[in-house]
């Protein structure tokens, strides 16, 4: 049982509202009661109980920090909460993944492997791009290896994000529908437009190749890049794209089937987003957001600063769409500051309308949120990474890149990463309108300390990192993609961006290949440090270094996994 957060509950009345959750039989349900008077401080043990259909159910006390509601809303709420928790039982089954985010951080067990998506930056290699499998239990033999490669046997097509057939908002499952099974990875291509879809049922330890869409199939309906893949409440898969069939900036999403088969766009409606990138829905509150990169003929061929003066090709939006009606309503130009904004997460409570967007180029962060009595969005910047000003360099001034940001389960903690500045933040969100910056790590990046460059002006750091090494081995490139534990002990850091990227900023990463480290997290205080027993090293791949990009668990994780308020 836990107090509002704010202690006061919506519509501005006195007294504390109280999550009240229960299980039975391996589910979960729960319900929020106000209450103006309290037991008082240091209640701790068994403070209420009922018995319902012959089983008890209680509400304990575990803190003795906690004011708790009247009694009698208590014993009330116990009660709605075991009705509800019966008929749940009675009339749904289990699919995959967790009933809620606690669930998983409570319950999720720690994870064994890894999927990882790796891109070949020799292009005439004929082996092409692959899914790696890599073992991170620490108990095995085979500790920080790689025990498996799923190549696609075909040239140039740059393997990006990856995302599930099914995940925790297809958990819950009507008793008399078929339970779906977690078992397809699905890789979208940003260079060759293909999708592949990758087995990973039959054998965990040894995914395969299990269909390809090619690339016709996109260009049917005018789309190509395709990025985030999302599985859909319906059992349907929905993958963003980013271009149409000649390469300009499109935002639009392409509806499979539970087969993938092609259903067709998913958008409605004359009103389209002028770019696509990255996506997230809540049906309880009707709504997806959706954020912006560019052009795939612009992006492809490397970074240019000038792309980005035509804001029709190059993002600077967020984009929000009625859910139910598949319809965009509202565009926010986040100007400038917000140029590119990619990675978008709402916090992942589904009770919480609202989240926040990483923007790349200049390393801001943005909190959204719905105004209250409207259906409009309103954003804020809550984080802000300054430039540093540079000598011998391409460029006067080095901007952090943001390129990855993640939510712990729990919604605490938000991380991110700069791919330029080198460094992985950890933020605690407890205040969403007010991140406080509680951990730093530097994993590399543009301005370490033997480079050419000279920081000259640099409002955060008196001096410049030095470079790292795990294992005796040197981290080349900066932060990239983030994966977290289910229990939030555990980030995991790649360090490969974009291939074509790479090879512009990174070349020396590009030689030696890209590397996976793991910052160990303080889950209590906040804080993060590198561990320096761990080390995923692609040097040394049968064809040549790789290139890691996205990584997945085969059981969900903290970005591939949304979850929906169960009416």
């Amino acid at each position: 049982l836990q107090p509002h957060p704010t202690g006061t509950p919506p519509g501005g009345n006195a007294g504390y509202l109280s999550q009240i959750a229960c299980r039975y039989k391996g589910r979960s349900s729960s319900v929020f009661v106000y209450g103006d008077d309290f037991i008082p401080l240091g209640a701790v043990g068994r403070i209420a109980s009922t018995i319902f259909n012959g089983v008890q159910y209680s509400v304990v006390a575990v803190s003795e920090g906690i004011s708790l509601c009247q009694l009698s809303l208590v014993r009330f709420a116990l009660l709605i909460s075991a009705i509800a928790t019966e008929r749940m039982s009675e009339k749904c089954k289990c699919g995959p993944g967790y009933a809620t985010p606690l669930d998983a951080v409570r319950n999720g067990p720690r994870e064994k492997l890894l999927y990882v998506v790796c891109v070949q930056p020799n292009l005439d290699e004929e082996h092409g791009d692959y899914l790696a499998t890599v073992d991170v239990d620490p108990a095995s033999p085979t500790f920080c290896q790689i025990i498996h490669r799923t190549y696609t046997n075909s040239k140039r097509n740059e393997l990006h994000h990856s995302g599930w057939n099914t995940c925790s908002s297809c958990h819950f499952v009507a008793g008399d529908k078929p339970v779906p099974r977690r078992d397809r990875l699905v890789l979208p291509c940003l260079n060759s437009d293909r999708i592949f879809v990758v087995d990973t049922g039959t054998d965990p330890r040894a995914p395969k190749v299990a269909k390809v869409i090619e690339t016709d199939a996109l260009k049917s309906v005018n789309c190509t890049a395709p990025h985030t893949t999302h599985c859909l409440p319906n059992g349907n898969i929905m993958v963003s794209v980013m271009g149409d069939a000649e390469g300009n900036a499109k935002g639009d999403f392409i509806e499979f089937d539970k087969d993938f088969n092609l259903v067709g766009p998913w958008t409605r409606g004359e009103r389209k987003a002028l770019c696509g990138y990255d996506y997230w829905y809540q049906p309880h509150f009707n709504v997806m957001v959706a954020s912006e990169w560019g052009a795939p003929k612009l992006f492809r061929r490397g970074f240019r600063p000038t792309d980005c003066d035509d804001r029709t090709q190059y993002g600077c939006r967020l984009n929000f769409y009625r859910w139910q009606e598949r319809e965009l309503f509202q565009t926010i130009d986040l100007g400038n500051d917000g140029l590119t904004p990619l990675e978008v997460r709402f916090l992942h409570n589904p009770h919480e309308n609202q989240g926040y967007v990483g923007c790349a180029f200049y390393a801001n962060v943005y909190r959204f949120h719905q105004r209250p009595g409207s259906d409009q969005y309103i954003v804020e910047k809550v984080i802000d990474v300054p430039v540093k000003k540079v000598t011998n360099a391409d460029e006067p001034e080095i901007g952090g890149m943001m390129t990855d940001i993640l939510l712990s389960l729990d919604d605490r903690f938000l991380y991110f990463s700069n791919w330029r500045h080198g460094d992985v933040r950890q933020y605690d969100i407890t205040d969403r309108a007010h991140p406080r910056l509680t951990g730093q790590v530097f994993l590399g990046g543009a301005i370490l300390n033997d480079s050419p460059v000279r920081v000259v002006d640099d409002p955060e750091l008196s001096e410049q990192p030095s470079p790292t090494y795990v294992k005796n081995r040197r981290l080349y490139g900066g932060p990239q993609m983030l994966q977290l534990s289910l229990d939030g002990k555990r980030l995991y850091v790649s360090s490969s961006l974009f291939s074509p990227w790479d090879k512009q900023f990174y070349p020396e990463m590009v030689r030696a290949g890209g590397t996976i480290v793991q910052l160990d997290i303080d889950v209590e205080n906040g804080g993060m440090k590198l561990n320096e027993n761990f080390l995923v090293d692609f040097a040394n791949e049968p064809y040549g270094p790789g290139l890691p990009h996205e990584m997945r668990y085969p059981g969900g994780d903290c970005t591939s996994d949304i979850w929906l308020v169960n009416e």
